[in-house]
């Protein structure tokens, strides 16, 4: 798989703007600021942001590509150092650094570490003195001058005092890579991921990977995107944010999804961690395809039960996947693990079930078609004729009784399928199963979701 970072051609010849600085000075604040949404998480400690997060911005009708990065700290703990390798490695593809300091505290030992790295590797640089929020803030700026990296550039990214005078500065050091779109109305300039597709494209499909906190979601989100795009750490709730990937497959373009682990809200104390729990949610309802990632030591758990109810819900296929599988080496073992998957999980119908190792890569091949199954049939549509003849056929078998029957049939939508029954009375509820389970027979749709609408023909 090669991984793309932008999902049109245009958008992949965007200047790149990435925001660094220490933990807890306001870059994920001006990331919002310079999107115009609450897009990343943002907490009033260090430490929130962990992995890059990057949407598209626009300023004068000028389009850019603006990367949110974690707190660069080298020599910490095991978990900083991994963000710092995610803040490197965006900043070796940028046009432009924002390195973010704090004007309520002055320039700090570790700003000095950050503009010393900066300067070292050469980097386009531009020193932005966020929380400047009067003018007694703004006349301190100077003390920045210290870092070697020109003229400071004071804003406030939580007031927005001061923030187009900083656009303006953007623009201008971006040079010549700054060109304004020909036609400022283009939707992939709106900054909404939701918009990056016009009408006439086919929107790639989106891959949630969901599963509680400490699965390995993480690890096999950088497999198949094919670089260490998120933090993988072994301390639980390492991802924050829910990160998009586009991935150019021997199927087509997919979007994966990494997210947040989940757990019960009731056990999140944490408000970051709530945030995480809202944006993984919301990745779930914009899913086409969710793959549930099962620890396959622990087995599923009750929590396990509900997020795939949770999925279940929001109407879109579900690949369940144990992870960790090489950890079990007894046969008795392997074969009660996937029996009591199968029994706990029964609600799910047939839904395939891969047993993987996201760390070795062992057994991650077999997922590429059978996701891809699961894709064609998630977007199939069926002839309005063979709908009705197969309705018929059930019908013919066994009537609904009572004098109720299904008049016509039509599939009105996918993703998932929807048929619309027009009846001439109201189906009980066993019977429209029987219809549902009647048109997945037909049609081979396996564990694809199916939704029925039923229409009583008016007197």
């Amino acid at each position: 798989m090669t991984d793309t970072t932008a999902p049109l051609d245009a958008a992949q010849q965007l200047p790149t703007v990435v925001i660094v600085g220490r933990p807890n000075v306001g870059k994920s604040t001006l990331f919002n600021r310079f999107v115009g949404e609450q897009s990343a998480i943002v907490e009033n400690r260090p430490g929130v942001t962990r992995d890059r997060k990057e949407e598209e911005a626009e300023w004068l009708g000028v389009p850019f590509r603006i990367i949110d990065t974690g707190g660069w700290m080298p020599g910490g703990s095991d978990l900083d150092e991994k963000v710092s390798r995610q803040v490197e490695a965006a900043v070796a593809e940028a046009d432009l650094v924002l390195f973010v300091v704090d004007a309520t505290v002055g320039a700090l030992e570790e700003d000095e570490a950050v503009a010393r790295w900066l300067r070292k590797g050469n980097h386009e640089t531009l020193v932005v003195v966020n929380k400047a929020d009067n003018d007694r803030r703004e006349e301190e700026l100077w003390d920045f001058l210290s870092f070697g990296l020109g003229d400071p550039v004071p804003v406030s990214a939580l007031h927005g005092r001061r923030a187009g005078d900083l656009l303006d500065v953007v623009l201008e050091r971006l040079g010549d890579k700054a060109v304004q779109s020909p036609d400022p109305d283009a939707p992939w300039l709106a900054g909404d991921r939701d918009e990056v597709w016009t009408p006439d494209d086919v929107r790639p499909p989106r891959v949630a990977i969901v599963g509680r906190p400490n699965v390995g979601k993480s690890t096999l989100f950088n497999r198949l995107v094919g670089r260490d795009r998120s933090v993988v750490h072994d301390m639980a709730g390492t991802t924050r944010d829910a990160i998009d990937t586009l991935v150019e497959t021997e199927d087509g373009p997919i979007v994966f999804v990494d997210t947040a682990g989940m757990r019960r809200r009731s056990k999140i104390d944490d408000s970051a961690e709530y945030y995480s729990l809202v944006r993984a949610l919301r990745a779930i309802d914009d899913a086409d395809i969710a793959l549930l990632i099962i620890d396959s030591i622990e087995g599923v758990t009750g929590q396990d039960q509900r997020l795939a109810e949770r999925i279940d819900a929001a109407g879109c296929p579900i690949l369940i996947l144990l992870n960790k599988w090489e950890l079990i080496d007894d046969a008795d073992r392997r074969l009660e693990t996937q029996t009591e998957v199968r029994r706990k999980l029964a609600f799910l119908g047939d839904a395939p079930l891969l047993k993987i190792s996201a760390l070795s890569g062992k057994g991650v091949h077999k997922l590429r078609p059978v996701l891809q199954d699961a894709i064609t049939q998630y977007h199939r549509r069926v002839p309005t004729r063979e709908v009705n003849r197969v309705i018929a056929d059930a019908q013919q078998k066994q009537p609904a009784g009572g004098g109720a029957k299904v008049l016509y049939a039509v599939q009105g939508a996918t993703d998932p399928p929807t048929f619309t029954l027009f009846v001439n009375r109201e189906l009980r509820h066993d019977y429209l199963r029987y219809l549902e389970r009647s048109l997945r027979e037909a049609f081979e749709f396996g564990s694809t979701p199916l939704k029925l609408r039923v229409r009583k023909r008016s007197s």
